[in-house]
């Protein structure tokens, strides 16, 4: 199981897979970040990005 953090903020999530920390920081980024994933500038390339870059996050951990 690892624990990673947020990367907009200090708040953890555990997860035993990528997958699974994902699903487990969903909630918590829903409600703590709505302004990073409503925002219409975000393309579906951003997105990519975003879960490649916090699956080496993982990991590396």
């Amino acid at each position: 199981m690892k624990t990673l953090k947020c990367d907009v903020c200090e708040v953890t999530a555990k997860g035993e897979t990528f997958e699974a920390w994902m699903k487990a920081l969903m909630p918590h980024y829903m409600k703590a970040h709505a302004d990073v994933m409503n925002d219409p500038s975000k393309t579906k390339e951003d997105q990519q990005k975003w879960v490649v870059d916090n699956k080496a996050r993982f990991d590396a951990a």
